[in-house]
């Protein structure tokens, strides 16, 4: 289902850009990743915490112009844009919603088509190609996303004409897949970086210096007390089951909650999910969605393997 090729138009997030003579100075100290690595060839998975640190939100950061431009979901962009206004007045940057200027795309299995554009895009997560306006951005597993400044009514047309347009829900079953964890509004300060594993897709710099919540995402890394972590799921269960990011998960090896969804989508057989789940519960394997006696739920393999000796390399 998710091999073939497609594009889905990605609705459900937002563009916040920063920008101005301090922009990367102002966000080197507020967000997890190294903007140091990054240039017009790349971008960066990130996070941006609490002095907790928690994460208020996650995104897909890269260069643009005079700044940088941060994608994430829609319902966070404005309080973080506020919240982060309230630092940014100490510096040469401006915070603006750019979500209009923009047309987004998801790509499956399209590289032809962005060769055609222009935009010959290296296999290396995380790489980007600019041609003209537009752009294109590597995910881990070997999807893409298009961007282009709007309106762009001739891309949209050859998207349409050369591709079949597949449901968001299509394109969100790939990054459970992919166990890309993300933050909403509903899940907004409930988890540290680590905890949907943003260390192991690049998303957090060990090396770069201070930045909000640091010193707590570096004791987790270096001590490793964490008994949290991202696992991925799945339910026999319609999609009208589908969980919303926060719905509780249950097991017996406690009397609480043991914790909570961070993405699901609707799958062939079911729903998948990604979660962030006690590791003791989760070795023990009796997991249940929403209640104590809820749908039961089994476990999954990640496509990727965790390494904390590498990870703190970057």
């Amino acid at each position: 289902m998710t091999d073939a090729a497609y594009f889905c138009p990605l609705s459900h997030e937002g563009v916040l850009a920063v920008r101005g003579p301090d922009a990367g100075k102002f966000l080197q100290g507020q967000l997890t990743c190294n903007l140091d690595y990054l240039d017009e060839s790349t971008s960066s998975l990130g996070a941006r915490c609490t002095p907790k640190g928690r994460m208020q939100s996650s995104f897909r950061i890269l260069p643009h112009e005079d700044g940088y431009l941060l994608a994430m979901t829609k319902e966070l962009l404005q309080p973080q844009r506020d919240n982060l206004g309230k630092y940014a007045v100490f510096s040469k940057s401006r915070l603006l919603d750019e979500s209009a200027a923009w047309a987004r795309f998801g790509l499956n299995a399209a590289d032809e088509l962005l060769n055609e554009l222009g935009l010959t895009l290296p296999p290396a997560a995380d790489s980007v190609a600019r041609s003209d306006s537009r752009l294109a951005i590597r995910l881990p597993d070997g999807r893409a996303e298009l961007w282009a400044p709007t309106p762009d009514e001739q891309l949209l047309q050859l998207l349409q004409a050369r591709l079949p347009q597949a449901p968001l829900e299509r394109w969100l079953l790939a990054q459970v897949r992919a166990g890309i964890g993300q933050v909403f509004g509903t899940t907004a300060e409930l988890f540290i970086p680590q905890m949907i594993n943003l260390q192991a897709l690049g998303g957090v710099s060990f090396k770069k210096g201070c930045y909000t919540g640091q010193e707590i995402v570096a004791r987790m890394q270096y001590l490793g007390k964490l008994k949290r972590r991202l696992f991925r799921l799945a339910a026999e269960a319609p999609a009208s089951d589908l969980p919303s990011p926060g719905v509780e998960l249950f097991s017996p090896v406690h009397g609480s909650s043991v914790g909570e969804v961070v993405l699901a989508a609707p799958a062939e057989a079911g729903i998948e999910m990604l979660a962030v789940l006690q590791e003791d519960a989760a070795a023990d394997g009796r997991l249940y969605l929403g209640s104590p006696d809820g749908i039961p739920l089994s476990l999954l393999t990640l496509p990727y393997s965790l390494n904390p000796d590498q990870e703190i390399k970057r």
